[in-house]
């Protein structure tokens, strides 16, 4: 899955050079990927809340970007132009969801992360700067519909937390099997074991792995397939 569908850029992330100076140096074939992107484009949204990001990975959950889009557009209109308050969310009925063009599912996973902030375990962004990314994972993938790859993009986009890699994220998986020419993906765990030279700077890795699943494959001459 493309990672810009789920937020909006506001920020470069701070360290960008230090991360791609690390990168180059521990990973021959990441400095070579680096080399053809350039500098890292990884953007960070400041002003926004996790409650926020969490409403808005929900309403993006197997659906096209513009669509889900479209829907938060009238979920925002109905609270005046600003997005809406946990309060509010747990105050419209369902009639008022299904208007906004949201599913049974979705109204009742935004309820849940909406009692959920009510009840203090979904953090302010004050809050969530004290706590760590493996606190935070636990705190929130128990709730309905927040899986460990939305948290994961709530740490990377909108916390701007520097060291993550999305294991199960499929793009991430395709581009580390480009650029080390691989038959197929590697498994989440070998991934993770693979990469720890990456670290402290792997969200940037993200980065430009999204950027190599993106790359145009090479094309073949029909004769090399005879």
């Amino acid at each position: 899955m493309d990672e810009l569908s789920f937020k909006v850029a506001e920020k470069p992330f701070p360290g960008a050079r230090a991360a791609r100076l690390h990168l180059i140096g521990v990973d021959h074939q990441m400095a070579a990927l680096i080399a053809r992107i350039g500098q890292c484009g990884l953007r960070m949204e400041t002003r926004r809340e996790p409650f926020e990001s969490l409403v808005r990975a929900i309403a993006h959950q197997q659906l096209h970007a513009r669509a889900a889009e479209a829907m938060l557009g009238r979920l925002v209109a109905r609270s005046g132009g600003a997005f809406p308050s946990p309060e509010a969310l747990l105050a419209l009925d369902d009639a008022g969801y299904r208007a906004c063009g949201f599913s049974a599912g979705k109204t009742a996973a935004m309820r849940a992360v909406s009692e959920a902030r009510r009840a203090g375990i979904v953090p302010t962004r004050r809050q969530a700067q004290r706590l760590s990314d493996a606190e935070l994972v636990a705190r929130l993938i128990p709730l309905r519909g927040i899986g460990v790859w939305t948290v994961e993009m709530l740490l990377i986009f909108t916390l701007g937390r520097p060291d993550v890699l999305p294991i199960d994220d499929f793009g991430v998986r395709e581009g580390y099997r480009r650029i080390k020419g691989l038959a197929v993906q590697p498994k989440p765990r070998a991934l993770a074991e693979a990469t720890q030279a990456w670290r402290p700077y792997r969200s940037f890795a993200s980065w430009y792995l999204w950027r190599a699943a993106d790359e145009p494959r090479p094309k073949v001459a029909v004769r090399d397939l005879v």
